[in-house]
């Protein structure tokens, strides 16, 4: 399984990046292998529309999970239609919340905020 995660740093006990769509990082880990792949996020820098195209990044690692504090509605409904569960995070670093996913100590998201849509 592949578990992805949004970051400031590209380190595994860096904090886990508040903003999904804008996270400079994805941490993508690998369940069975142990690996640690790191990702700079493309959609960081996008004028609109960063949590949908930052979703599809994920979708296109073949991520089955992500863990993060907080995600946009748009972005969830991407993750929904490529059947990719969204869990909150708990811990600070990635290493936490991966071990925290890991005990099953997070728990599924369930709400998914409007977005931070520029207005024109």
């Amino acid at each position: 399984m592949k578990i992805a995660i949004p970051m400031n740093e590209m380190n595994m006990d860096a904090e886990v990046c508040v903003s999904f769509g804008r996270a400079p990082y994805f941490l993508i880990y690998d369940t069975e292998k142990k690996e640690v792949l790191f990702s700079a996020n493309k959609a960081a820098s996008a004028q609109g529309g960063a949590g949908i195209k930052a979703a599809q990044e994920i979708v296109d690692q073949n991520v089955q999970v992500l863990l993060t504090v907080r995600c946009g509605e748009n972005a969830a409904e991407v993750f929904k239609a490529a059947e990719i569960s969204v869990y909150k995070t708990t811990k600070v670093t990635a290493k936490g919340n991966i071990e925290a996913f890991e005990k099953g100590e997070l728990a599924v998201m369930t709400h998914f905020h409007a977005g931070f849509h520029k207005k024109a």
